[in-house]
């Protein structure tokens, strides 16, 4: 029975990711951590309401999901963004390993890399290297591209750039490689709640594998 830490779990990709763990068997308890509580009531369930800048220490639990992530327009500036998707993630991650977790999930996104000259994909990839170096024997990284949902649904913005994927993808999608498609967010995390559990050594996931899994 897995015990697991989610964080992000009120956001497009969470919010798939907390059904799936609530719905499976194998998950004995699910402690969803953010600035406020999910809205929703589990048996498996605990929310905890906290500050990713002063994280207690945390019960304990065998995985981690960081889905926590947010925009530069949303955020206000870089340094608000860096807060949320760098340093927020990769606290829940430090805490979940000092409390017993040995593997993983992370949603980041296509294009990351610590060198990119883009502060977003800079920032993903700095993320992605500083999980790596925590030396969880599973760490499965996702990397969407385009993600498709009802962001409006969940209290979010709309992005144009997904809602005129999501207008197109029916017709272009054929033309359009795998790994450059808009994916829906529950194929991506369908395909972190399948990897995560048996992951050993670091795996990444593009789009394109996502959506043959979803």
């Amino acid at each position: 029975m897995r015990r697991v830490a989610l964080a992000g779990a009120t956001g497009l990709v969470g919010q798939f990711l907390l059904e799936g763990l609530l719905a499976d068997p194998a998950v004995s308890a699910v402690h969803v951590f953010g600035r406020r509580a999910p809205g929703v009531a589990h048996p498996k369930l605990t929310a905890h309401v906290v500050d990713f800048a002063a994280l207690a220490a945390l019960p304990p639990v065998d995985e981690v999901y960081l889905a926590l992530g947010t925009t530069i327009k949303v955020a206000g500036s870089q340094p608000a963004f860096r807060a949320v998707d760098f340093d927020a993630n990769l606290a829940l991650a430090r805490a979940a390993l000092a409390a017993g977790a040995t593997r993983a999930g992370l949603v980041s996104a296509m294009g990351a890399d610590s060198g990119a000259s883009v502060f977003y994909s800079r920032v993903k990839g700095e993320l992605e290297e500083a999980l790596r170096a925590l030396g969880f024997a599973g760490l499965v990284i996702a990397r969407p591209s385009l993600l498709l949902g009802d962001r409006e649904a969940l209290g979010q913005p709309a992005r144009l750039m997904e809602k005129i994927s999501m207008r197109a993808a029916g017709l272009l999608a054929p033309l359009i490689p795998a790994n450059y498609r808009a994916i829906p967010a529950k194929d991506v995390a369908h395909a972190l709640l399948a990897r995560v559990p048996v992951a050993h050594g670091v795996e990444v996931l593009p789009s394109g594998a996502m959506q043959q899994a979803g």
